[in-house]
């Protein structure tokens, strides 16, 4: 007899990032059976082939066909069901969920890479127990997804959480009008508090060209410069954060992506958002992620979860 896929309860999640595609194959159970990371293609049929190939990958290593979702860096818009916003911009106006579908054989589930860190951090992760949670992803770029009752809340457009492109709250004299943004406006909170924004942002106060990584290290050897540009950043996003707050009063905000490994944001951020909350109780809890950089993947997993 024919094996169908997820037969026995298995789950591919596929996150498709700008450079790298990772996979993950978890058992009923939610342990991980397989896991396998290749590079993004920057071509769209070329990026099919690619995720159809790492599934029979994964699917050969685990010995069992799997049920699969997919992370993208953008969202399917409900109305076209092409792909909008992605910043693999050669995703964009494509249907890219029936053309993976095709190639697989198979019905695939699709989401905003934002919205599985989101998911997967309600369901077993930092915001496991909680209500509602507002997921962060501060990488190359900014987004947020939102969930409640461990269930994605996203909307008639498909944009639900994403507040990357919105303008920076709160904006002081020296913040207007802001970065240009690859959306075509400026000011966007991508522009500030992602890992190229904090980088561009201590270039042009300093002079000085320098990683996130390096900004770090310089701050916690001392530094006054990358001090400063931290301080900045942290509250840029604090702004940003207690906007979201403000509109949708989430009972935890967990960060994800390369930015979410500074610590030092989970020891200022609270006492920087709470000012700025509209509310006699003010205080706001942010954590970083239970699953670190494989919270997308197993997120997108975790789509078969949803209705």
């Amino acid at each position: 007899m024919t094996q169908e896929p997820g037969e026995h309860g298995a789950r591919i999640g596929i996150d498709l990032g700008g450079t790298k595609i990772e996979g993950l194959l978890l058992g009923p159970d939610g342990a991980e059976r397989a896991r396998q990371r290749i590079a993004t293609p920057r071509d769209y049929e070329a990026t099919i082939a690619a995720v159809t190939g790492l599934v029979a990958r994964l699917e050969t290593e685990a010995g069992v066909k799997a049920r699969v979702g997919v992370a993208i860096p953008g969202s399917l818009s409900p109305i076209t069901r092409l792909v909008q916003n992605a910043n693999s911009t050669w995703l964009n106006g494509h249907p890219f969920d029936r053309d993976l579908t095709a190639a697989l054989g198979r019905p695939v589930r699709l989401a905003n890479d934002a919205n599985c860190f989101a998911l997967s951090e309600a369901i077993d992760g930092a915001g496991a127990g909680a209500r509602s949670l507002f997921g962060v992803i501060l990488g190359t770029g900014c987004g947020g997804g939102i969930a409640v009752d461990r269930k994605l809340v996203d909307g008639p457009r498909g944009i639900g959480g994403e507040w990357g492109h919105n303008p920076l709250p709160w904006a002081e004299g020296d913040e207007h009008p802001g970065p240009r943004c690859w959306c075509g406006r400026r000011g966007c909170m991508e522009t500030w508090v992602s890992g190229p924004g904090l980088e561009a942002d201590h270039e042009r106060v300093t002079g000085e060209k320098r990683s996130v990584t390096d900004i770090g290290r310089r701050s916690a050897a001392g530094d006054d410069s990358a001090r400063a540009t931290l301080h900045r950043h942290a509250s840029r996003l604090a702004r940003g954060l207690a906007h979201v707050v403000n509109i949708i009063d989430p009972e935890i905000v967990v960060l994800g992506g390369g930015l979410s490994r500074l610590q030092h944001l989970y020891e200022v951020l609270p006492d920087l958002i709470a000012p700025l909350i509209f509310a006699d109780q003010a205080s706001i809890i942010v954590r970083p992620p239970r699953w670190g950089d494989a919270s997308g993947v197993r997120g997108a997993a975790w789509l078969w979860n949803e209705p």
